[in-house]
């Protein structure tokens, strides 16, 4: 005797959009549990999470939850933006924020492969899908953890798309709590500015070596549209990082500016006032890399005359201690998803000729 009745299959009907005798059979297979039910319908590849976990999921939502000396930051993703900005779909991600932080999970692996709700997390994720009509991915998550002289906060922009959690190491716990606000700023900054890392530091040679071609070329090309009009040539740099200027490097441009002021008729006496900001500007236009890219080197947002890391000292000492940031964490929705967009009018000529 089947122990479901028709308001069980009206149910799983409503949950997994599959067809009514198909809903039947996943339960009088699952002897009348639902979960089991569902599990049966996307095993056949039936009802709406089968269908539209085919999908692809780029645009979404970042989660960011940040509450003493931890943070969490997740991106899930949708089909469309529509469903993005689904009260639904808002809840999911909250709800899957939570989780991880509840748990220390450290990232998108780790979500996936938990339990959530007293369920494996693709159930829940599948029972998610089927409510609410788009496949649903949850694509990356990271988890910053620290002390009592840890300072910690993040970031989600207004429109849900890009988050940041950040992290300083302070000399300690009155530094930490006074730097907070300091940290909010700058991950606010690095929402804005896309930095990709933290600092040159991090680079690889060889990358650096390949930028710096890449610029010189783009550089000479634009000089000689440039010169066909008459107008200013721009500088082409030597470099492009401080990976690149090395103790010897700084030393030859020195001398090179040495010799300048010299042929310049500067007295050899006031040498030392001038050279530190002709060496500033050496080191400035050799480094655009860094300035692009290393979220230590970018001109602070809140205040272009300084750097970020220059606005981290400042606030830090303003509170009678030190702080540096150690570790940061940015995501934007879809970024790296590649989508292929779809002929329309050649996929109707190509169903009306078969």
């Amino acid at each position: 005797m089947a122990n479901f009745g028709p308001k069980d299959i009206k149910k799983l009907r409503e949950m997994t959009d599959a067809g009514m005798m198909d809903c039947k059979k996943a339960l009088t297979e699952a002897e009348g549990d639902m979960d089991k039910a569902v599990d049966w319908l996307r095993n056949k590849g039936l009802g709406a999470a089968a269908k539209k976990a085919s999908k692809v999921a780029a645009e979404g939502a970042i989660g960011v939850k940040v509450e003493d000396h931890k943070a969490v930051i997740v991106e899930i993703n949708s089909q469309t933006d529509f469903v993005a900005q689904n009260d639904k779909f808002k809840a999911v991600i909250n709800e899957v924020v939570d989780h991880a932080f509840a748990n220390d999970l450290e990232d998108a692996d780790a979500i996936n492969a938990s339990e959530i709700n007293g369920q494996p997390f693709s159930e829940y994720l599948s029972l998610q899908i089927a409510t609410i009509g788009e496949n649903l991915v949850v694509r990356r998550a990271a988890l910053i953890r620290g002390d009592e002289n840890s300072a910690i906060n993040g970031y989600v922009h207004a429109n849900g798309k890009v988050g940041v959690i950040l992290k300083a190491e302070c000399d300690s716990a009155k530094t930490a709590e006074a730097m907070k606000e300091a940290v909010r700023n700058v991950a606010m900054h690095a929402a804005a500015m896309k930095p990709t890392t933290l600092s040159f530091e991090d680079f690889d040679i060889d990358f650096v070596e390949k930028e710096t071609e890449g610029r010189i070329a783009a550089i000479e090309k634009e000089n000689e549209e440039l010169s066909r009009l008459g107008k200013t040539l721009k500088h082409i740099p030597l470099y492009v990082s401080m990976k690149q200027l090395t103790e010897d490097v700084l030393a030859k441009a020195e001398e090179r500016l040495k010799e300048e002021l010299k042929a310049e008729g500067k007295p050899e006496k006031i040498w030392d006032r001038i050279l530190p900001g002709k060496l500033a500007r050496f080191i400035s236009d050799n480094t655009t890399l860094d300035q692009e890219q290393c979220l230590l080197d970018q001109v602070f947002v809140m205040d272009d005359s300084k750097k970020v890391s220059e606005y981290i000292d400042e606030q830090a000492k303003a509170a009678g201690g030190s702080a540096k940031i150690t570790h940061f964490v940015r995501l934007e929705v879809g970024e790296g998803i590649e989508i292929v967009e779809e002929d329309f009018a050649a996929e109707v000529a190509k169903q009306m000729g078969s």
